[in-house]
């Protein structure tokens, strides 16, 4: 009888784990068949990228590969406009504005973790209730400000609209939270100012979710598109996300299509092997904001 009862549990316990393989066999090639779906824009704009012009225009189906690829579109993409320039202000743009914000959030999240004020919570609601409001309502209000400053067609007027972030202020405050008052009252017993608490204490042990913080801003500068759109018609200023319209306009995007694709491919470059590289940071700090304990 005992035999009998060890056979038929040997046996669900086989029917289990065969259904176990099964399931998980059909998750990873739902996954894989999803991957390919999101990968091949990607492939698409740069398998277009090393085609001629020529060749791209005799294709009446598309093919999905080529054997003769050429670089002659990414030459054309940094001649026929000022695609360096356009960097250049992006790299300034980026770095500024993720500076500068990074200062701000910090000693606003220390503000509602740590220090004590009247009205902090209430303040505190007001403030995430900004959370609300959509973006596009205040782009009107903000460009004419900008304007009324006359800080049009400058770095100054691309930059003070995104200094601020209720959403990254509410994660930092979240992760300032989690660490242990214990750290905080022995510091005060030796006699240590909030500002040194909070440089040598805590932005050290928020490291990885400020990192994180940092690389979701970077990403965001890099793709701005209506502000920088708005605020500058001036193309000492252009961002690249103004370089591609201008592309689209008045350049060789709306014939010469293998030239537009090997521009967004060299404009699109940087912020995927940002991704790639910070990926496992950005998940590990997002995850370590939103859990307390």
């Amino acid at each position: 009888m005992s035999m009998r009862k060890n056979n038929i549990s040997d046996k669900v316990k086989i029917k289990h784990k065969a259904g176990n393989t099964v399931s998980i066999s059909l998750v990873y090639l739902f996954l894989s068949l999803w991957a390919l779906v999101v990968l091949f824009p990607f492939y698409w704009m740069l398998l277009s990228s090393v085609k001629s012009y020529s060749a791209y225009t005799a294709e009446f189906t598309p093919k999905f590969f080529t054997l003769s690829p050429t670089l002659q579109n990414y030459r054309e993409a940094f001649t026929t406009v000022p695609l360096g320039r356009y960097f250049i202000n992006t790299v300034i743009f980026t770095v500024l504005t993720t500076a500068i914000m990074l200062a701000v959030i910090i000693f606003a999240a220390y503000a509602f973790s740590r220090l004590e004020f009247k009205g902090k919570n209430f303040v505190f609601i007001a403030f995430l209730s900004l959370m609300m409001i959509p973006n596009e309502l205040v782009v009107i209000t903000n460009f004419v400000t900008i304007t009324n400053l006359d800080l049009r067609n400058t770095f100054t007027g691309l930059i003070l609209p995104s200094v601020v972030s209720v959403f990254y202020i509410y994660l930092l405050k979240e992760n300032f939270s989690q660490i242990p008052d214990v750290l905080y009252y022995a510091s005060k017993v030796d006699g240590t100012s909030d500002i040194k608490y909070l440089l040598k204490v805590v932005v050290p042990i928020s490291r990885p979710t400020l990192v994180t913080v940092a690389i979701l801003k970077i990403i965001e500068c890099w793709n701005s598109y209506v502000w920088p759109r708005l605020i500058t018609d001036d193309q000492n200023y252009y961002l690249v996300s103004n370089g591609i319209q201008e592309i689209r306009e008045n350049g060789f995007g709306r014939e010469n299509i293998p030239a537009m694709m090997a521009a967004v491919v060299v404009i699109s470059l940087p912020l995927i092997i940002i991704f790639l590289v910070f990926r496992r940071r950005i998940m590990e700090g997002v995850s370590r904001g939103g859990i307390k304990g």
